[in-house]
């Protein structure tokens, strides 16, 4: 069972995920170097660090049970970064998520949900299970903001390096 620490922490990493992600997305925002690395940065640092912790006696259907959450949830950054709209904006380019957008992260959120009740269901959900939800959800979001960079590059867009003073919609 997770320590009062460990779910503040879970607390604030999914605070920290729907707003800083899922709701500024639907609302549409204005992106830069910075915003597209800082959240996935700190949420894959904190979740490897919880993880690593986890490792000692992890049994080999929780490694499995990890390894295919990070390969399903990286797959579903691809899907949610196709989802928005990318246009040039105050200098740099600015996203709005889509309906589709929103459906994929609650499928991102169902996934997670039932790879834990499988691996509770077979028996092989430890430490580990829900040490690794700020790694998953850092590694999704790292790689759907990898999918919108390269769709910026392709597209010409222009990226700022920080966030323009005038935040237009």
């Amino acid at each position: 069972m997770p320590s009062a620490t460990n779910v503040l922490l879970y607390v604030a990493i999914a605070g920290l995920v729907l707003y800083k992600v899922v709701y500024q997305q639907v609302r549409g925002t204005l992106l830069n170097r910075r915003t597209l690395v800082t959240t996935p940065l700190l949420l894959v640092a904190v979740g490897a660090y919880l993880t690593l912790k986890a490792l000692p006696g992890t049994s080999a259907g929780e490694l499995g049970l990890l390894a295919a959450d990070l390969l399903v949830l990286a797959g579903l950054g691809v899907l949610r970064s196709t989802t928005t709209t990318l246009t040039a904006r105050g200098g740099t380019t600015f996203q709005k998520g889509s309906a589709v957008t929103v459906g994929l992260w609650a499928l991102t959120v169902a996934v997670r949900i039932g790879l834990v009740a499988l691996g509770t269901a077979l028996g092989v959900a430890g430490p580990l299970t829900s040490a690794s939800v700020a790694l998953s959800l850092g590694l999704s979001i790292a790689v759907q903001n990898a999918t919108t960079h390269r769709r910026i590059r392709r597209l010409g867009l222009p990226l700022a390096e920080r966030r323009p003073a005038a935040l237009s919609r």
